[in-house]
């Protein structure tokens, strides 16, 4: 029995083999495939801290875009505001203006009726100072029994005429300061 009488911690020639084996694909490994490993283990690294920074880049891009967008909306707001507040402005200036306009029309049509309402009431009172004198003449014939010729007495219907204007006078301009 060979088992018994090896020690393991004894090494013999077939361990001495294994371990020089062993070396020499350490070493051709470490010579052949770890260059080429740490070759392409460093362009990944490379690649990905490339695209880090690219994203970095584009975060940086799309916030300088963003506040340049909230920049561009604040602008138009406030020129929108100003667009809204012309408008307004321009609206008051003809709101006032039409409402002048229509003040100086209502003058104009209140000022033209009443020049037509006293030459109304001129006329009026003309023709009723002439319709009383031909009924104060037509009245003194028949009391007086003769025919009274208006020649003769133009002064007396002169007096009443002034009179009733007078009195006509008085009316309209008390009944105009009402």
């Amino acid at each position: 029995m060979l088992i018994a009488g090896s020690n393991f911690l004894i090494p013999n020639g077939t361990f001495i083999v294994v371990l020089i084996a062993f070396l020499i694909v350490i070493g051709v490994l470490a010579k052949v495939a770890v260059p080429p490993l740490n070759a392409a283990l460093t362009e990944r690294q490379d690649k990905i801290r490339g695209e880090l920074e690219a994203a970095d880049q584009a975060k940086a891009d799309a916030e300088e875009a963003d506040a340049e967008r909230r920049n561009t909306l604040e602008e138009a707001r406030a020129h929108a505001r100003e667009i809204v507040a012309g408008a307004q402005a321009t609206a008051d200036k003809t709101v006032a203006a039409a409402e002048g306009k229509g003040q100086e029309a209502y003058d104009r049509i209140v000022a033209s009726a009443e020049a037509e309402v006293a030459v109304a009431r001129q006329a009026a009172v003309e023709e009723v100072t002439a319709r009383i004198g031909e009924i104060v003449l037509s009245a003194a014939e028949r009391v007086v029994g003769r025919e009274i010729k208006a020649a003769d007495h133009q002064d007396l219907i002169d007096e009443a005429i002034a009179a009733v204007r007078a009195e006509a006078g008085n009316t309209a301009s008390a009944g105009g300061a009402r």
